[in-house]
């Protein structure tokens, strides 16, 4: 199958086979030439070997063979009229440069221009006016000319439009007993809230609470519904003011119904703890955390419906609360340390948008959006009410507990209320002076494929009402909501829109669906096999993917160019980029 002009500009860089019997004589062109995007089948199959002096697409076009060769045959130097010229030796196309994507080394350049160049595109330099750069960075004068209007500068400003100053306490010890409270770093907590937090709903039938310290994790756990850290307002409203936090301790959820049936769909993390737990990623507890176990036992036949996974949330959260009474009333001076958050509008440098796709099939795939306590319950909309339509929030009310999240996916993909809390997406591109974060879109996935795409047109309506210059589109699971996945990044795309995907699919969760606008991903996958590994928060976002997604939303919206990732799943590709990130 011959490529295109199009497609040959798109694949320069790949190496140049011919589709058919091509003699010799031949000026070659793109008619004469195999389509890059089979050569893993061909490999596979055995079709075809690429010899290390294989020459580039770019290298070969316009030049005479000097001999007839047959289909799928690579082209190498001594087939072509005059082998090469000086300075155009082959490009040995590496397999871990078949990327995915573009990670993109930023120089600041004399003038006023940013200079990008691409590891991965052998040398293509590019330049994009500076408003890409930082703010403040120092670029030297141009020399007046004498008579000439001085050029108009872009505006450059900072502007803050909200602070939360976050307070954290260390917890020490957490014990049982018989009142709540919280001393010296001991956190005590009432027994009697095993049976008073049921008041929350009766589908909650049943409740226990046991502390899991660091050291003792080789004890059997029923499924995580979720993980969740204790923080409570102070001043202000989510966002912005004071919130204090504890830290050293976070509370698990687990839950069965009445006839045991795990509170989960699509694997489970039932086991030994120390096991099913991946340790230190976002959503998950710390190495040292002290983990407070609260089980959940709902109405037998519920765990499949909206209404008992929302019972246990509940209930969960009412012991919480307790906790947070005591909390609240903490005198900052014993606070171990504070940390300030700041929403700053950063005029002059490309508006972006994160946009966080969300369970919302209803059953056990909701959450909770905006409650009235940090990572709480209560006060809150669940996004299956509002119609799964697009909501903004701020980078501060993200990072303030504004989603808790109800989700019973599959545990390595799925994002628990911890995640959303130190969310490291938002943090990153918040923080990173070169792009302004307008605000993160939380979007739901609804069941029916109809609704899903209603939401989506809207969503996409949205992102181009902000008038934003690049986004980014998570999603969390994989499978039904990748339907949602591929057609956000549509909406946006082909309005123009620059816009990188980020999901979890590797093996199991290969992309069922596609479009052209899919040409800029990251893979979120960890697991050696590529699967969901039951291993809670196992195949979740982390600060290197995240680092991995902005660079490659940088690039794009420089206009690099960024190569088509290969038609399996091959984690050296990730590695690869991750490497050629942390070099840039």
């Amino acid at each position: 199958m011959s490529i295109t002009p199009e497609t040959a500009n798109q694949h320069k860089n790949d190496p140049a086979v011919v589709c058919c019997l091509t003699h010799e004589g031949t000026i070659i062109s793109p008619a004469d030439l195999e389509d890059p995007a089979i050569f893993p089948d061909l490999e596979d199959s055995g079709l075809l070997t690429i010899p290390e002096n294989v020459l580039t697409i770019g290298q070969v076009l316009g030049k005479k063979l000097i001999k007839t060769i047959d289909a799928l045959t690579p082209i190498t130097p001594d087939m072509i009229e005059g082998g090469l010229d000086q300075g155009e030796k082959p490009e040995v196309v590496e397999e871990a440069e078949m990327v995915q994507s573009g990670a993109a080394q930023t120089v600041t350049g004399a003038g006023n221009v940013i200079r990008i160049h691409i590891e991965e595109g052998k040398g293509i330099n590019l330049e994009i006016p500076a408003i890409v750069t930082a703010a403040g960075t120092a670029e030297p004068a141009a020399k007046p000319v004498e008579g000439a209007q001085e050029a108009v500068k872009p505006r450059v400003e900072d502007r803050v439009r909200r602070t939360l100053l976050m307070r954290e306490f260390e917890v020490k010890e957490v014990r049982l007993g018989d009142e709540t409270s919280f001393e010296n770093g001991v956190l005590t907590i009432r027994k009697g809230l095993v049976e008073d937090a049921l008041k929350a709903d009766p589908i909650a039938k049943k409740m226990e609470i046991d502390i899991i310290t660091p050291d003792n994790k080789n004890v059997f756990t029923n499924t995580i519904m979720d993980v969740i850290p204790i923080a409570t307002k102070v001043e202000g409203s989510l966002g912005e003011g004071v919130t204090h936090v504890m830290s050293g301790a976070v509370v698990i959820l687990t839950g069965v119904d009445e006839s045991g049936i795990q509170v989960h769909e699509f694997g489970s993390c039932e086991g030994i703890i120390g096991e099913k737990v991946r340790f230190g990623r976002p959503g998950c507890p710390d190495e040292n955390d002290i983990m407070i176990r609260i089980h959940v036992t709902i109405q037998a036949g519920t765990g499949m419906e909206r209404k008992g996974p929302y019972a246990a949330h509940k209930a969960c959260d009412a012991v919480i609360q307790e906790i947070r009474e005591v909390l609240k009333k903490k005198p900052a001076s014993e606070a171990a340390r504070e940390i300030e958050y700041k929403d700053v509008e950063r005029i002059g440098r490309p508006r972006v948008v994160i946009v966080k796709e969300i369970m919302g099939q209803g059953a056990m795939h909701d959450n909770v959006i905006l409650p009235k306590e940090p990572a709480g319950v209560l006060g809150g909309r669940p996004n299956v009410d509002l119609g799964n339509i697009p909501v903004v929030l701020s980078a501060n009310e993200v990072r303030d507990g504004g989603i808790h999240a109800l989700t019973c996916i599959g545990p390595a993909s799925k994002e628990n209320t911890r995640h959303y809390f130190r969310e490291p997406l938002v943090n990153l591109v918040a923080d990173d002076e070169e792009v302004n974060l307008v605000g993160v879109v939380f979007v739901g996935s609804p069941q029916v494929n109809e609704e899903k795409f209603y939401v989506s047109e809207r969503l996409g309506a949205l992102v181009e009402a902000l008038g934003v210059d690049g986004a980014i589109v998570t999603t969390e699971g994989f499978g039904n909501n990748h339907i949602d996945f591929a057609s956000h990044i549509e909406q946006i795309g082909k309005r123009g829109i620059p816009v990188v995907g980020v999901t979890y699919a590797a093996y199991q969760g290969q992309l069922i669906v596609g479009n052209k606008y899919m040409d800029a991903m990251v893979e979120l996958n960890k697991d050696p096999n590529g699967m969901e590994s039951e291993i809670l928060g196992d195949n979740t976002l982390t600060k290197e993917d995240a680092v991995r997604a902005l660079a490659m939303l940088k690039a794009k919206m420089a206009g690099a160019e960024i190569k088509p990732a290969p038609k399996k799943w091959d984690q050296s590709v990730i590695e690869n980029n991750q490497k050629l990130v942390e070099k840039a």
